[in-house]
């Protein structure tokens, strides 16, 4: 995946090079109607905003405006070469993608479970089965296995005093797998995790927050890989409800520290 969006950034950058903007106006220029329509070099500006479909066809005309450039031979001669590096690649993931999903069959429930978790796809899920496997009886509890994927802070004592440190580099492919899906679960509405981690990017910058969330993510897999239950999702109203609760037990255990005898009684709607 990585190679196919560096080979697509190419793509993109030597058409820049011509003046031709696609890319500010269409999210995804790579339906090929319009890369085509430039190697062949037959169609106006206008008519190969004609090729846009569906809600695209809104932007016709920014569409003619981002198509109108200096494309030269030598320009249509290397699209054409990088359009079929690309098609190569797509191919080939394609082919990859089968036969990991050939390889997965005796996991498709571990599979489905993990993919329950917001976050997780198959292809993280698939991650975390092929570096931790299924068998969480290897680890001790889901702290160990926390530590040993070192996504947990580190130990660090100073003159006395237990700071916490930084993360260490543990497993590598488990590691970024749990950050990408910290960030897809950050993007989601309605979870807790969602939730979380919209509120840690505020107070720790994204990147903590991000491994603070797949730690969780990482937590929440050990559960599930263990007793083979779905994933149960908190909601997104969880920590504001915690927060009451933590605010008014704070609150009763300080009246009382003042000799006060303290009865709550929730107040009518």
């Amino acid at each position: 995946m990585q190679a196919t969006s560096a080979e697509r950034n190419r793509l993109l950058k030597m058409l820049e090079s011509a003046n031709i903007k696609l890319s500010s106006v269409a999210s995804d220029v790579f339906g090929w109607a319009m890369p085509q329509a430039l190697v062949e070099g037959k169609q106006t500006p206008a008519g190969m905003a004609q090729l846009a479909r569906r809600r695209m066809r809104r932007k016709l005309a920014e569409l003619e405006r981002a198509l109108h450039g200096r494309l030269e031979q030598h320009h249509r001669f290397l699209l054409d070469v990088q359009m079929r590096r690309i098609e190569a690649l797509e191919a080939d993931v394609a082919a990859l993608d089968g036969r990991l999903h050939e390889k997965l069959v005796p996991y498709s429930r571990q599979m489905r479970l993990l993919k329950q978790i917001p976050g997780v796809d198959w292809v993280i899920a698939a991650t975390v089965i092929a570096e931790i496997g299924v068998d969480m009886t290897m680890f001790v509890n889901s702290v160990h296995l926390a530590s040993w994927a070192s996504m947990c802070p580190g130990s660090y004592e100073s003159a006395g005093k237990q700071r916490g440190g930084k993360t260490r580099r543990g497993n590598v492919h488990l590691k970024a797998a749990l950050v990408m899906a910290a960030n897809a679960a950050g993007r989601t509405k309605g979870t807790y995790l969602g939730d979380k981690h919209r509120r840690l990017k505020v107070r720790l910058g994204a990147l903590r927050a991000s491994v603070a969330i797949g730690h969780k993510i990482l937590i929440s897999a050990y559960r599930t890989l263990s007793d083979g239950s779905d994933y149960n999702d908190l909601g997104a109203g969880y920590l504001d409800q915690l927060n009451t609760h933590r605010t008014t037990a704070d609150l009763v255990r300080r009246l009382r520290q003042l000799g006060y005898d303290v009865q709550l009684t929730p107040k009518a709607a």
